[in-house]
């Protein structure tokens, strides 16, 4: 390995070492992301159960700024699935981006092994 200027050296290593952090924290905001959507389709999944288990014609009220409107059953258990879907998948979206950064995390990381692992002793 040929050796580089202390410089071009140093540069290289605070680039790699901004890449490692940046990729964690990004890392961290999608795996708290994907905690939440998950617990909001969990809420969700629940309500759906819910709604399906109310046997008869009953009246279902959504609420709509400081109000409630009347809304038919079919209507609100579709509403429910689509946002369920949505939900889904945003967190597989999320799931993905984890993967990538995690990956361009490790990455970065043994970047820095290697330099270390082959930097002359001084």
């Amino acid at each position: 390995m040929s050796t580089l200027p202390d410089d071009t050296l140093r540069k290289i290593l605070v680039q790699i070492q901004q890449t490692a952090v940046q990729s964690q924290r990004a890392l961290n905001i999608s795996k708290q992301q994907s905690a939440s959507k998950d617990r909001e389709r969990r809420i969700l999944q629940l309500t759906i159960d819910e709604i399906q288990s109310i046997e008869g014609d009953v009246n279902l009220y959504k609420g709509v700024g400081k109000m409630f409107m009347m809304v038919p059953r079919k209507t609100m258990e579709q509403e429910f699935k689509t946002q369920e879907k949505e939900l889904t998948d945003d967190i597989n979206n999320l799931n993905k981006k984890a993967k990538y950064l995690e990956k361009q995390f490790n990455d970065a990381q043994s970047q820095l092994r290697d330099i270390f692992h082959h930097s002359p002793k001084q």
